[in-house]
């Protein structure tokens, strides 16, 4: 059981429009300037609190430059204050487009679930063992492994983060490939097809250059 008012939005459907305050300070993010232009890969993330969003925010800056030689653009939603987001990226900087949204109403048009945390989901969550970036010995729970990441960054957080955390949890994470006339194309939810499991995980570069070589021409 979710808090959703819509299930995700699926390949064929257009994707939702948004503008969003950019995360540099320049003109505001909005998905529509794409159109007609350029594809978007776009990454649906939570704040900065999240340890794998952190690491997701990485990989998406590390693979960025391939999908632009294949006519595509990144373009990445953090659910944080623009301000909260400037200061981490001015110590971890990072050459994506980001857009600031501290409220997941991205998330929300979208439909990325974000599950009730009932006795029932805290006891799956409790059982689930996950290591989705391959850094630890082994699969672990989930908030061990969240601490084990964080840990390793030495990253401290901020009161703002964890007011994020506090706000969005347990939203989950989504990606959404667009071709340039709007058209979802491809989607990634977390957890959909693992359940809890999934947390954290992110689908390999290998998997979304593919995706990308499918969008129609």
């Amino acid at each position: 059981m979710t808090t959703d008012m819509r299930p995700p939005v699926t390949a064929g459907e257009p994707a939702p429009d948004f503008t969003l305050p950019a995360v540099d300070g320049t003109k505001p993010v909005t998905l529509s300037e794409y159109r007609g232009r350029s594809s978007v890969f776009l990454a649906l993330l939570v704040g900065l609190w999240c340890p794998f969003c952190r690491r997701q925010i990485a990989q998406l800056g590390t693979g960025e430059s391939k999908l632009k030689a294949l006519g595509v653009e990144t373009l990445a939603v953090v659910a944080t204050p623009p301000e909260n987001a400037r200061l981490y990226f001015k110590y971890r900087p990072t050459r994506l487009r980001l857009g600031a949204d501290p409220e997941l109403s991205t998330h929300r048009a979208y439909g990325i679930p974000k599950p009730v945390p009932t006795p029932e989901f805290m006891e799956a969550l409790g059982a689930a063992r996950v290591n989705p970036t391959g850094e630890l010995p082994g699969p672990v729970p989930v908030r061990e492994a969240a601490a084990a990441l964080a840990q390793k960054d030495g990253y401290p957080g901020t009161a703002v983060d964890e007011a994020d955390m506090n706000r969005q949890w347990p939203q989950l994470k989504g990606i959404f490939l667009i071709d340039r006339d709007g058209i979802v194309r491809w989607t990634y939810i977390e957890c959909a097809t693992e359940g809890l499991a999934g947390i954290g995980k992110w689908p390999s570069e290998q998997d979304i250059l593919a995706a990308v070589r499918a969008l129609p021409h």
